[in-house]
């Protein structure tokens, strides 16, 4: 992933930490190592924020391995600051799983949270009960640790979408209503409740900054998905027949990028499929261009730039399941092929403009 550094394969799934961490984790150590020589200072901060990191990555392999048993693929998994993000190939069409691979996460905090429970028990250092919402501190290992996964376990659950709780919501809503209507109910509720998060972080008194990041994060990941489940449910009547290019532009592997950059600026195309020996090697858009000339300069082979995960379609694939996976696999054009013939290209803007031809015809019926 771009601005994120592969750190393990796990299960056959991506883990990668975003730049954003490792600055984070960087300033702790530091500050860490500062304070070793004064009176008091320990390390300490720097190893609790490497459990928390893996308490999240631990949530989010119970949403991937629960989404491995319906089949649902997980392409990899970003840890940022905010938590992580396992990045699914697609969202079951069961709310049921739904519901299961959303509640697996906050399980495996809640396990963990027993598990350092049971711990402190045989110590007989368990809090009063009283206690148990005290300020996390590093003095403690293991109560910040229980009250760490209890705090993931909660706050994972609160029904904003699109956090775990707020897909449990969406889950149990499209039991009821369909999954376009749901998402719509549960994209409303969520932003209402992020707006919430901000009023409240605004507070003089009792305000938090993270508060209002929280906030604004929410109500932007739930209107994002929100225009993504609306196209989604669009495209369902469509096959990929229906927006097929058949005029195209192809590019040849052994060509340079300046090459590509002319047929960019001499037509209305921005992006391109590349051939090599008859065969759809890659695809090539605007900003890869842009990015090679930068890194490369204009003499350098489209090889070396392009991007080689090509999706091969065909005319009868469903509209939408393709839209899925050129989502999922950041791919802006892909190859279609009858009979092992490349008959014509597909990309994301020919897909929008489909919708909004058909968005503006008339419509016979009434509407409420």
């Amino acid at each position: 992933m771009k601005w994120s550094l592969k750190i393990a394969k796990v299960a056959g799934i991506e883990v990668y930490l975003h730049w954003t961490f490792i600055v984070l984790l960087v300033g702790v150590l530091v500050g860490g190592l500062r304070s070793v020589n004064h009176e008091g200072g320990n390390l300490n901060g720097f190893w609790f924020i490497i459990l928390l990191f893996l308490f999240v990555l631990l949530h989010e392999f119970g949403h991937a391995l629960m989404g491995k048993r319906f089949g649902v693929k997980t392409n990899h998994i970003t840890l940022l600051p905010i938590g992580g993000v396992a990045a699914m190939e697609h969202i079951p069409e069961q709310p049921w799983q739904e519901m299961l691979i959303a509640l697996a996460g906050p399980a495996v905090n809640f396990v963990l949270a027993l598990g350092f429970l049971l711990f402190l028990g045989i110590s007989g250092h368990v809090p009063a009960f009283s206690d148990w919402w005290s300020p996390v501190s590093n003095d403690n290992m293991v109560y910040s640790l229980f009250t760490t996964n209890v705090m993931l376990f909660s706050f994972n659950l609160i029904p904003a979408f699109p956090m775990d709780g707020g897909r449990v919501l969406r889950a149990l809503l499209a039991m009821k209503y369909g999954r376009y209507r749901a998402t719509n109910l549960a994209v409303r509720i969520g932003q209402l409740l992020a707006i919430g998060f901000v009023l409240y972080g605004l507070i003089p008194s009792t305000g938090n900054i993270w508060m209002v990041f929280i906030g604004v994060f929410i109500y932007l990941g739930a209107g994002a998905e929100g225009n993504y489940e609306s196209t989604r449910s669009a495209l369902v009547k469509y096959k990929v027949r229906d927006a097929i290019m058949h005029h195209f532009s192809p590019l040849q592997s052994s060509d340079t990028i300046g090459t590509a950059v002319k047929m960019l600026l001499d037509g209305q195309e921005k992006e391109f499929i590349v051939i090599e020996n008859d065969a759809v090697v890659g695809t090539l858009n605007r900003n890869e261009m842009i990015e090679g000339l930068g890194h490369f300069g204009k003499e350098a082979v489209l090889s070396e730039v392009m991007n080689k995960v090509v999706l091969r379609l065909e005319p009868e694939m469903q509209l939408d399941e393709v839209y899925d996976q050129m989502t999922d696999e950041n791919v802006e054009i892909a190859p279609i092929f009858e009979n092992n013939q490349l008959i014509g290209v597909l990309n994301r803007d020919n897909i929008m403009e489909l919708l909004i031809i058909d968005n503006s015809q008339p419509h016979l019926g009434l509407r409420f």
